[in-house]
């Protein structure tokens, strides 16, 4: 396994969301998380917020995260990788203006993208019951603030609503639509419950705004293969924390067996080695590369 450092990617997320092929983003947690993900080809991630809680607090999404955690983990991704990152900014922490400073820091930081949510605050994972939400209008004016906020076009505001659990379709696509007039480049209908729904989403918006699809496992919306979500008209798809998912399943099992047997020899096929690691993350790579400075040091003296 090798870390792939070239751009899987020639053009801006915002002109890819506008062609007939849906970009799929898999949730991601951390550089590593999002270089494994742009090695296996995905030109797009999903910073989560519920897989930050999960992995960094160890905690359910109930709005836990900071801004400034949220940040700090975009840099470390940024660094790392050249893939197109999709932020989630949960409510955007705050009101208006707390909304335009997280939009600023967010864009510096690297993100392509930022998804803002209708919730009240503390917000909590879409797919948990017992939400609430700000007014519509509160929202959409906090959509126009990020909007207004951003250095660049290419830097795509999401307008997110959670009104299904709360108050069912037609207020969510009437919310959807508002968000929609305050400047969103693509709206996040949460909570899908329905082939039903999803034909009113797509009689609302198709050829009007990108569409965002999110599948959770064991969520409220039933589970869909990428290609037929584009069928339906969806421009893009996260699986939030499906990694984290898949993660917390293969450590219980990687921790019993080390608790069983006292050794982590009868896992070893399930796991890289440590010369197998380090040539995924290229440390000698990087050691030559810092040789070569040592050595220029040397010559002057």
């Amino acid at each position: 396994m090798k870390a792939d450092q070239s751009t899987p990617h020639s053009s801006s997320l915002k002109s890819r969301l506008h062609r007939s092929d849906i970009v799929v983003a898999p949730g991601v947690y951390d550089a590593l998380s999002a270089s494994l993900a742009q090695q296996a080809g995905f030109d797009t991630v999903y910073l989560s917020g519920a897989s930050l809680a999960y992995t960094k607090l160890g905690r359910p999404d109930i709005g836990l995260m900071s801004l400034s955690e949220v940040n700090d983990t975009l840099g470390h991704i940024r660094e790392r990788n050249d893939v197109s990152i999709v932020v989630d900014c949960d409510t955007g922490f705050g009101n208006a203006l707390n909304v335009m400073r997280s939009v600023r820091l967010l864009e510096r930081s690297g993100a392509n993208a930022i998804q803002l949510e209708d919730q009240t605050y503390p917000k909590r994972c879409g797919h948990l019951k017992g939400k609430s939400l700000v007014s519509a209008s509160e929202m959409a004016g906090k959509v126009k603030a990020a909007v207004d906020a951003r250095d660049s076009d290419q830097t795509l505001i999401i307008g997110r609503t959670d009104a299904i659990a709360t108050d069912g379709i037609d207020i969510a696509l009437e919310r959807a639509h508002a968000y929609y007039e305050a400047g969103a480049d693509m709206v996040f209908v949460e909570g899908i419950r329905s082939a039903e729904q999803i034909t009113q989403v797509m009689k609302a918006f198709q050829g009007k705004v990108p569409i965002m699809a999110n599948m959770v496992e064991g969520g409220d919306t039933p589970l869909q293969d990428a290609q037929s979500l584009q069928q339906q008209g969806f421009s893009m798809v996260i699986f939030p924390g499906a990694l984290v998912r898949a993660f917390t399943f293969m450590a219980s099992r990687f921790f019993e067996t080390l608790k069983r047997d006292g050794t982590t020899d009868n896992f070893r096929d399930q796991m890289l080695n440590f010369t197998e690691l380090n040539d995924y993350l290229g440390t000698q790579s990087m050691l030559e590369l810092g040789q070569q400075y040592e050595d220029s040091r040397e010559q002057t003296q």
